[in-house]
């Protein structure tokens, strides 16, 4: 099973696909509460160079409230991770997948949770 669902977004930069990400998770329910500037990080930590990369933690109030209902512990695996990343081509847009984080818990009803979150998550990923 893969972990992530993917995008990419050819002839583009990273701002302009951040800017369209935000609005599109917005447009399906999310809001972005964490952002990391990984490429940022590792210049100032390590003093290493590399390609754009952020982090983007999105979060759907609705589904994290009935999630965190079922399973009080789950907010260990919250918020929904969505990177923007650089490539030759573009920026690769990879959002986490819940249902597949999700599988170390043996919960039926946290499953069916997950499962409309990816597809919420999916539907903002196409919508950039």
């Amino acid at each position: 099973m893969t972990y992530t669902i993917n995008r990419m977004i050819p002839d583009t930069g990273i701002d302009d696909v951040d800017t369209r990400s935000r609005k599109a998770l917005a447009d399906h329910g999310f809001g972005v509460l964490t952002e990391i500037d990984v490429k940022a990080t590792m210049k100032k930590k390590l003093d290493v160079e590399m390609p754009a990369y952020r982090i983007l933690g999105a979060c759907n109030p609705k589904m994290a409230h009935q999630a965190i209902g079922i399973e009080p512990r789950v907010g260990a695996m919250l918020p929904c991770n969505v990177i923007l990343r650089e490539v030759e081509d573009g920026i690769e847009v990879s959002a986490i997948d819940p249902v597949a984080s999700m599988q170390a818990i043996e919960n039926a009803e946290l499953t069916a949770v997950a499962s409309d979150v990816r597809d919420l998550l999916a539907k903002a990923i196409e919508a950039i």
